[in-house]
């Protein structure tokens, strides 16, 4: 099969190679991919942000496919059946930390495109108690973003603990963002936009974010919630001033570059909250999968042929992406 590989001696090269088709495990399905989402996780992986934890892995965990072939431990879903891979491959099942349901902070934790080779190759392995089911009424192409980019969003929307009816600010829209401004709308929320780019904007209101400006101008009211997207370690002081009091910025990338010093006063005082978010949990998953069957999302996609996985994750880091970046499979 062809696949797409990273190196950590090759920092910002993505190369397509030959590679043999995997074997499922015992506890593993085997996947003929249709379409796989390019996340901006990827692209930290290829850069070196995050050194790849396997040489020459196969990076993407936005993976959705047809189930070909499964372990002998495995009793469904059945051959033919359409899955979703993601981000989170496996945990320890026994620390403290997955004994009490916080999967997502697990030390032993592994990651597709990371420790494991991922969605960008013609199959991929994924094992079936991480393969998520996936809601009706998409096509392969939209389900792919919803596998990281729908999922950590609403970790993060969560994490920011935005009350009902309440005022959310959103910093960075890119693919993650996007769906969850969709998400916070049908549950109520005003939402506002803040990034610097005009495009991200217009799209903000197109699917009805209340207002969108710059980030350094601020919103139009104080929020009770804000959630960065963007990794720039500037906003985040930008964004706590804007929280109203009481409120809760929840940073939801997983590499962010490094934040300001604090004024207590100016960005903290009056029980502002900052958290951050880690990776997800299959609960998150299949929350959110059941949120995005409830509320049909509109994922808006700059599809990619597969052989332009490469142009796909250079364009993402030139800010040329509207929406989410996905890779259309051949044959899918």
């Amino acid at each position: 099969m062809r696949g797409w590989v990273v190196s950590a001696a090759r920092p910002g090269v993505t190369e397509c190679v030959e590679l043999p088709v995997p074997v499922p495990g015992p506890d593993e399905l085997l996947v003929r991919v249709r379409a796989c989402g390019v996340c901006r996780t990827d692209l930290h992986v290829r850069d070196g942000d995050l050194p790849p934890h396997r040489d020459q892995v196969v990076p993407g965990h936005e993976a959705v496919g047809d189930v070909i072939a499964a372990g002998s431990r495995v009793a469904a879903p059945e051959a033919g059946s359409l899955v979703g891979i993601p981000w989170l491959r496996g945990t320890c099942g026994a620390c403290r930390y997955c004994a009490r349901g916080e999967e997502n902070l697990c030390p032993s934790s592994v990651y597709t495109g990371w420790d494991a080779h991922g969605g960008y190759a013609e199959y991929a392995t994924v094992p079936a108690r991480y393969a998520y089911e996936l809601p009706p009424g998409y096509g392969a192409e939209e389900l792919a973003p919803l596998l990281c980019a729908g999922i950590i969003g609403y970790r993060a929307l969560l994490r920011a603990e935005l009350p009902e009816g309440g005022r959310l600010g959103i910093y960075g829209f890119g693919a993650s963002a996007h769906l969850t401004a969709q998400l916070a709308l049908a549950q109520g929320a005003a939402v506002h936009v803040l990034t610097r780019s005009p495009a991200a904007r217009a799209l903000a209101l197109e699917l009805g974010a209340t207002s969108a400006g710059d980030a350094l101008a601020g919103p139009p009211e104080p929020l009770d919630a804000a959630i960065l997207f963007a990794p720039a370690g500037a906003l985040v002081p930008v964004a706590l001033e804007a929280l109203d009091r009481g409120g809760t910025l929840s940073i939801a990338g997983i590499h962010l570059s490094d934040v300001p010093p604090l004024d207590y006063q100016r960005h903290l005082f009056r029980e502002r909250t900052v958290r951050s978010v880690t990776a997800n949990t299959r609960r998150d998953g299949r929350a959110f999968l059941a949120a995005a069957t409830e509320h049909r999302l509109r994922p808006v996609l700059t599809p990619y042929d597969f052989a332009q996985a490469d142009t796909a994750l250079d364009d993402l880091a030139a800010g040329r992406v509207r929406g989410a970046a996905v890779l259309r499979m051949p044959g899918s």
